[in-house]
């Protein structure tokens, strides 16, 4: 049963001119023509400045798990995983040197298609297949998470949060193409910062004793530690394990996920796609800021007012372990009037940018690598926008299947990201493989691929398959060690194949530029 809440027919007509005006975006640009052709639909027309492609990959990052899951690790632990935003701008420099031009000087809106003239056909499927996979489980897992705590704050049953989710997303995603989904997201990245900011500031003024009882209580319980700073320690998420987790996924976000890749094609020259890369990261790392503080502050509000937090609440957190419901009942039971609808609003608007993103870019990487690929090659503009049209819905309908599926079995979801650690880490090894010797061909990259793909799958047995993995053979490392661990065998491997297979045979394809 909900709490007692603030929302009242004022939030809830706030929520709904936030939706009305997300569509209208969509609308927009399809009656403007901007997104009636492939190029516009899936590239933007290759006419963005850097500012507002660089808030949509602000806002990319910024999903509702990370709007619910950030406050939430705060209020339950501390600041460790703040490491993860830390490690965002050494990716970005990474990124910005060699992958946005790499990228840029192809032309190719698919993120893939270097992977095939490297190593061939079956590469640049095997990367589409976990791509596509990944991005269908992505959209019902956001929508999922973002659903649970508002059913249990506000009432709103979960199919129902997650359907109008998933057709409000679809709408403007379909008819406003990738230039509506990178207006969107920036606005929406608007949304969720004001939204963050007016919570701190209302926090500060809500503590009884002032704004510094705040930093004595979250002092007082350790609550600004980044972890141990032990380098020799991997059994535990120490600052260093974190770290080093965090450069790995942000350089598998920067170099292989088309959702980043289609951003660079979006931006009118090398130096914008660079700017909104540097935007986007730099930007992140003071907002994921304010959503860690938020949950520290929530801890001590709580602290100071323990009989404000709803029993119900309270036993979540003894159960589940878990903070994420704390900062969306704050929204629903202590914020004034519309403020409680624009919060919502926010919640809504992260798990929006992460879906519209993920729909655009699978659409867009059906059509590329699969009907240009391998059914019609010479297809007209005409039947391209069409397939486009039909992959955006088909895509829109199973990732909000897979979110209402969800509900009747929650235990599957962190198996589903241990599954989606295995296609991720094979991918990211396989990508540095072809970029940094010129060498390397099938043998290599195979081998590599099968090896780094076993040793992940094993990493990753305790969270597929939990207790039923015998000690022995339990993976002793801490999990985030699992994707550096499986990326470098792949590189490992795939190079001591090379170096034993004898010189480059030439297969044919365009040579990449030899970085070793």
């Amino acid at each position: 049963m909900a709490p007692e809440t603030h929302f009242t027919w004022l939030d809830l007509i706030v929520l709904i001119v936030y939706f009305a005006g997300t569509m209208g975006i969509g609308a927009y640009f399809y009656l403007t023509g901007k997104s009636r052709d492939t190029e516009g639909y899936t590239a933007a027309g290759r006419s963005l400045g850097g500012i507002v492609v660089g808030l949509s990959i602000m806002a990319t990052y910024l999903s509702s798990i990370s709007f619910l899951a950030l406050p939430g690790a705060a209020y339950i632990r501390n600041w460790n995983q703040f490491v993860f935003s830390l490690a965002l701008p050494f990716a970005a420099l990474i990124a910005v040197k060699y992958f946005v031009p790499y990228y840029r000087s192809r032309k190719e809106v698919s993120a893939y298609h270097h992977i095939e003239t490297r190593f061939g056909p079956w590469a640049r499927l095997y990367m589409d297949a976990c791509y596509l996979l990944m991005q269908i489980g992505r959209m019902g897992s956001v929508m999922f998470l973002m659903a649970l705590p508002l059913h249990a704050l506000l009432g709103w049953p979960v199919p129902l949060i997650v359907v109008v989710t998933g057709i409000s997303v679809i709408v403007y995603s379909l008819f406003g193409g990738i230039i509506a989904v990178i207006w969107a997201d920036a606005i929406q990245s608007v949304v969720l910062m004001a939204g963050a900011l007016l919570c701190v500031v209302l926090m500060l003024f809500h503590m009884p004793e002032g704004a510094g009882q705040i930093f004595e209580i979250a002092r007082e319980h350790g609550k600004f530690s980044l972890g141990s700073f032990n380098p020799l320690e991997f059994t535990a998420a120490t600052f260093w394990v974190v770290f080093v987790y965090g450069i790995f996924i942000n350089l598998n976000n920067f170099g292989i996920d088309q959702n980043y890749v289609q951003r660079y094609a979006a931006a009118k020259s090398v130096r914008e796609a660079a700017k909104s890369l540097w935007l986007g990261a730099l930007l992140y790392v003071p907002v994921s800021a304010v959503f860690f503080f938020i949950g520290t502050s929530l801890f001590a509000y709580y602290t100071a007012h323990p009989e404000a937090l709803a029993p119900e609440i309270v036993e979540r957190i003894e159960v589940q372990g878990t903070g994420d419901y704390v900062f969306p009942f704050y929204i629903v039971t202590q914020l004034p009037t519309g403020v409680t609808g624009l919060l919502i609003a926010a919640i809504f608007a992260a798990a929006m940018s992460t879906v519209s993103t993920s729909l655009n870019s699978s659409a867009t990487i059906l059509l590329t690598d699969v009907y240009k690929r391998y059914w019609r090659r010479d297809a007209t503009e005409r039947e391209s926008m069409v397939f486009l049209y039909g992959s955006t819905l088909v895509c829109g309908i199973l990732g909000t299947l897979v979110g209402v599926a969800m509900m009747r079995a929650e235990g599957v979801l962190d198996t589903w990201w241990a599954i989606q650690g295995v296609f991720a880490g094979g991918m990211l090894g396989l990508f540095l493989l072809g970029m940094v010797s010129r060498r390397a061909q099938n043998p290599g990259a195979i081998a590599g691929v099968v090896a780094g793909v076993l040793i992940i799958a094993w990493l990753s047995l305790p969270s597929l398959l939990g207790e039923a993995v015998p000690e022995a053979i339990r993976n002793p490392l801490h999990g985030n060690l699992t994707i550096v661990i499986g990326t470098a065998t792949i590189l490992v491997v795939g190079l001591l194949v090379t170096s034993l297979s004898g010189p480059r045979r030439d297969n044919g394809n365009p040579p990449d530029e030899d970085r070793t």
